[in-house]
């Protein structure tokens, strides 16, 4: 039982689908939102965040989430537009979590630290394949960056039914570590099944990290070194949801139980910087 999968668990429960509320854990939660599916979807995913410095994403790619993350005991307030979540220019996209008060009441008083969170839900969405991001991680005691998947079927199933695939988990102090995992049911929250790959600073230079995934199997590499490989035998006789849709999410929280909160030697801005996104 770890506190690391218990809290990876609550992350997901806050802002995501759900068509009027979720009960969680005995607790009732707000619906999250998300972008309605468009008469027609991409069929392929690739995004090198070209464009001028200070523009935004690409809004026929990804939708941002906003809020904040009383589940998770979060302390960012998840914003909209460009404030944190901007092209730099110069071929990446640049996440940015930022020390200051959004104007908004956090589930703690007023929020202390301003950030990004984007996905693909209704824009793109796979079932397999190759799926890649080149990213430099920020770096310090509660920062919190992640690429991950959900099952697109979360507003009718909930979560964990829909599935959760945890592509790269990092926590700040664990600078030299990132974490893979999978949620589904059965085996969510502290149960959930993962691995993590130990390697060099990952906030000193650009890394890959990216799964294969077919129907019955998905592998985990980092920089093109495979370090884990799930199937369904995996799951303990439990049902494997994997073989159906998921779209892709970007974020960098800010604090919550598995990183710990900022402290002293916390120093902000920090950055998640992302060269690209490819789904093939």
């Amino acid at each position: 039982m770890s506190t690391r999968n218990s809290a990876r668990w609550r992350r997901t429960t806050r802002l995501l689908v759900a068509p009027a509320a979720l009960l969680v854990a005995g607790a009732l939660v707000a619906a999250p939102q998300v972008q309605a599916a468009p008469a027609s979807v991409l069929a392929s995913f690739t995004d090198d965040f070209d464009g001028p410095a200070g523009s935004g994403v690409d809004g026929g790619k990804w939708v941002h989430e906003t809020g904040d993350n009383v589940n998770n005991h979060e302390r960012q307030w998840y914003t909209d537009g460009t404030a944190n979540a901007a092209l730099d220019g110069q071929g990446h996209l640049v996440i940015t979590a930022k020390k200051e008060n959004s104007g908004n009441n956090c589930w703690y008083g007023a929020c202390e630290y301003t950030s990004a969170r984007l996905n693909t839900s209704g824009k793109f969405t796979a079932s397999s394949g190759h799926i890649e991001a080149r990213m430099k991680l920020p770096r310090g005691q509660g920062m919190w960056p992640a690429f991950w998947m959900l099952g697109s079927d979360i507003g009718n199933v909930g979560w964990p039914q829909c599935g959760e695939i945890d592509i790269m988990e990092n926590v700040g102090f664990e600078p030299n570590t990132v974490h893979g995992t999978i949620h589904g049911p059965g085996y969510s929250g502290s149960g959930g099944i993962g691995a993590a790959y130990n390697g060099p600073n990952f906030s000193d230079d650009f890394h890959t990290y990216a799964i294969d995934w077919s129907a019955d199997r998905i592998v985990w590499s980092v920089d093109g070194n495979a370090y884990q490989t799930r199937t369904p035998a995996d799951v303990g006789g439990n049902q494997w949801v994997f073989n159906h849709d998921f779209f892709v999410i970007l974020n960098l929280a800010v604090g919550g139980y598995w990183p710990g909160d900022p402290d002293g030697s916390t120093q902000f801005p920090q950055q998640l910087v992302v060269d690209y996104v490819h789904v093939s």
